[in-house]
């Protein structure tokens, strides 16, 4: 790692000018470009103090941990389909995650496999066509633009009632799929 571009980057995104920083940390404006060249290194001490004035401290700096990926596109997706229905995780080893959000299409009278109780809950938005959500004795209609949430305390599953393809956007907490 070089301490000087990091430091720079860092700046130049708090947009300062190296004479700002430099005031800040009570510092001559050269002293900050030999240190963003990487022509001198800061005792700790100085270290510190250029990191309080860009707003993170030693241990976020040094940290070597990969950015977390907030976006996901259609090229990070995992499709696996069947002749009832097609299942699109929509973000990479979700389940990892507290949650695990897929799309399900699902061809018309066809269902989901039954699954068993588990720990965790359930939700799901309508975009295309009408469902059933059956959990446990109980059945219970959702159409395009409605939502389902409940308990996964009992056997549930989703069965398209329509004559058309339904899509849902499912999430499971914790992650089941």
């Amino acid at each position: 790692m070089t301490i000087g571009l990091k430091i720079k980057q860092l700046r130049v995104m708090c947009q300062l000018t190296q004479e700002e920083l430099a005031d800040r940390c009570e510092l001559t404006k050269g002293y900050i470009s030999q240190l963003e060249n990487d022509l001198t290194s800061p005792s700790i001490s100085t270290l510190t103090d250029i990191l309080s004035a860009l707003g993170t401290n030693l241990k976020e700096f040094f940290s070597e941990e990969d950015e977390e990926t907030i976006v996901f596109t259609e090229d990070d997706y995992f499709v696996k389909g069947t002749d009832d229905h097609t299942i699109t995780w929509l973000v990479p080893n979700s389940q990892k995650n507290e949650m695990e959000p897929i799309l399900l299409t699902l061809n018309s009278g066809m269902e989901t496999t039954v699954d068993m109780p588990h720990e965790g809950q359930e939700f799901g938005y309508v975009l295309e066509g009408k469902i059933l959500v059956q959990l446990g004795n109980k059945s219970y209609e959702c159409k395009k633009g409605e939502t389902f949430y409940f308990s996964t305390n009992k056997n549930h599953y989703l069965k398209n009632i329509g004559k058309e393809i339904a899509k849902v956007i499912w999430v499971s907490s914790p992650p089941n799929f």
